[in-house]
């Protein structure tokens, strides 16, 4: 595998290096791949990487230097007002310093340590690991990608966390980086290194207590979607935004009464219901000014397409390999017509449907809503009386949870139409996977059960909170893939503002049988046409799945020879053809494929050799750097 394959080739990273000169050689391999850096007071580099000016602000006050980068509105005089509270109080004043709008990093220079953290969700990630020097003792350094920092020291891949990957880890493994010595800072957290290497987290953010009226709470989502779109449109001329379901409409009609020309783009699908096209001509038709582009189901990409001949290169696998094509057809368009920003309503889901889980905590306190709301799911989703009992009278710890996991990963899949009350789906290691393989995922996610606690307070907020970190890492990925094409891919409602503003609506409003969504509805009176509303349909994409598996088999197949997995002891190379060479449901066989299929060609984008001209090409729209007399880079460097 190519050493450099990411700090060559992808377009956007940074990484944060301690004000001491044990990070000396790290800084000066760092700088001979970027473009930009930033530097402590003392002169020392501090950020070191390839971003575009726009999405970077400093702000400087005695001995502190705070950079905030991303998707924000923040001024340098905003900056310069946070590095002067953050200078004058303890390390908790920066979380309030520092509540602006947007989706951003934030990262502080301060004495002797340094401090990054990121959002609330899994959007933007921190990674981090230490380093040995020669002669200068050890040093602590991170990064917003776990591939780039991973390349700088020389980290060497670990199988074992690619065999959890192929079961689709469960919290807290899900994500974990695939390089021994590296690891990933919870969501929600801050990581502090001191310049003797040593490093710590804590916790800046917890979800809000759930107590706000649906009518007040709708008021306070759209006033924090208006100021997350807001900060991304402000001083564009376009921008491009899908508009399918609710959740994108909302999206992109607030987009649209900014003033900034929004091109709006919609999918069909061949599912019968797939009704997305006939409400997005409504809103269209009713808001008047949009640009608006329909792609037919027949010039949507299947799953599975092009699977065999991927070449994006990720720092994590991502089950969002197998729609890659599917998903990024919208994205490549709105590039090639000009936006250098798409809007999606990715998170929508998660954050305003929620999840019936909340009733555990519902029955406590409001025990009548809650027996209604049972029976209202139960019918709605044909429970069974039994396994609704049965989950629900279940007070059995997180970590008695993980332990089953653990224990019966070979055991059949849970049937289709179980509940959905539980801590999570538990899931199953695949039937390809090698005894080796299902040993090794064991031994994982036994380790340090004891520390083990639920991302959230409850069933119900935990699995919220579980599922918008693994959705947004999928954005996370759309965005990795899209970058190349010079387009961000922007979802607003993984803001942390936007989530704080959904997830303090009383859970029995904001979550319920009876109504599609009403947080939203509610929210966006005056915004989405009364047209479209109060739509209450959404389909799935089970026909393109199904089909996908027909038409791409042959890629599917082309995967199995020389299987990389294989190569690995992980797994069994014939059973995994036998699955992919014959007609798999859906929703209950064919998504097994998925953790794998993007294990394996995650595996193989490692060993893409870089283009000769990928360091040399033009980033941000600037010429590339000049060397030096020393011949290293000469980048641009920031104060």
């Amino acid at each position: 595998m190519d050493q450099s394959l990411s700090l060559q080739v992808v377009p956007a990273w940074f990484i944060v290096l301690p004000d001491t000169d044990a990070a000396g050689a790290l800084a000066v391999k760092a700088l001979s791949y970027a473009d930009r850096s930033l530097t402590h007071a003392s002169g020392r580099p501090w950020l070191v990487g390839r971003w575009a000016p726009k999405t970077v602000v400093t702000g400087t006050y005695g001995g502190t230097r705070i950079a905030v980068i991303g998707e924000h509105a923040v001024t340098a005089r905003d900056a310069e007002r946070a590095a002067a509270a953050i200078d004058a109080g303890p390390p908790t004043t920066w979380d309030r310093a520092a509540d602006w709008a947007g989706s951003f990093h934030l990262v502080v220079s301060d004495g002797d340590r340094v401090s990054v953290r990121a959002g609330a969700v899994d959007l933007r990630r921190v990674f981090h690991t230490r380093a040995g020097t020669s002669g200068r003792g050890p040093v602590s350094v991170a990064s917003d990608r776990a591939d780039v920092l991973a390349e700088l020291v020389g980290a060497e891949l670990d199988e074992r966390r690619i065999a959890l990957e192929m079961l689709g880890a469960p919290y807290p493994r899900a994500g974990d980086p695939l390089w021994r010595g590296l690891h990933a800072v919870p969501a929600g957290h801050c990581l502090t290194i001191h310049h003797d290497a040593r490093v710590h987290t804590r916790r800046w953010w917890s979800p809000p207590d759930p107590v706000v009226p649906l009518a007040v709470g709708a008021g306070h989502l759209r006033e924090a979607l208006d100021e997350a779109i807001e900060v991304r449109v402000r001083g564009r001329d376009l921008v491009t935004s899908d508009l399918g379901g609710l959740d994108s409409t909302a999206v992109c009609c607030t987009a649209a009464r900014s003033g900034t020309r929004v091109v709006a783009y919609t999918a069909g699908i061949h599912d019968a219901a797939g009704d997305d096209v006939y409400w997005a001509r409504r809103t269209v038709e009713a808001l008047n000014g949009i640009e608006h582009h329909i792609i037919p189901a027949q010039g949507v990409a299947m799953t599975f397409d092009g699977i065999d001949a991927l070449e994006d290169v990720l720092d994590t696998p991502s089950i969002l390999t197998v729609d890659r094509n599917r998903r990024m057809g919208i994205v490549e368009l709105a590039a090639a017509r000009g936006s250098d920003l798409h809007l999606t309503g990715l998170g929508g889901d998660e954050l305003l449907a929620g999840t019936p889980a909340r009733l555990h905590a519902l029955l406590r306190t409001h025990p009548l809503v809650a027996l209604q709301a049972v029976r209202g799911y139960a019918a709605k989703y044909r429970w069974s009386r039994r396994g609704v009992l049965r989950q629900l009278l279940d007070r059995s710890p997180y970590r008695t949870w993980l332990r089953r996991v653990a224990r019966d990963l070979t055991e059949p899949a849970v049937p289709e139409g179980e509940p959905l009350l539980g801590w999570a789906v538990p899931p199953r290691m695949p039937p390809w996977a090698t005894p080796d393989a299902v040993g090794t995922v064991r031994e994982l996610l036994r380790a340090e059960l004891s520390d083990v606690r639920p991302r959230g307070r409850g069933h119900g907020e935990h699995r919220e909170l579980v599922a918008m970190d693994g959705i947004s890492q999928w954005t996370r990925h759309i965005g990795q893939m899209a970058a190349p094409l010079g387009i961000g891919v922007s979802a607003p409602y993984y803001d942390t503002r936007v989530i704080e503003a959904a997830l303090a609506v009383r859970p029995q409003e904001r979550i319920t049988p009876w109504r599609y969504k009403p947080l939203i509805v509610e929210a966006m009176r005056g915004v989405v046409p009364e047209a479209s509303r109060t739509r209450d349909t959404k389909a799935n994409a089970t026909y393109e799945e199904e089909a996908g598996l027909r038409e791409h088999r042959r890629g599917l197949l082309a995967l199995c020879e020389d299987s990389r997995l294989a190569r690995l002891g992980l797994v069994d190379e014939r059973i995994l053809r036998e699955w992919c060479s014959r007609a798999l449901a859906a929703e209950t066989e064919s998504y097994r494929l998925h953790p794998t299929i993007a294990c394996e060609v995650w595996l193989r984008s490692r060993e893409l050799t870089p283009p000769a001209t990928s360091r040399a090409a033009p980033r941000h729209g600037r010429e590339p750097a000049p060397a030096s007399p020393s011949g290293l880079p000469t980048v641009n460097r920031e104060t």
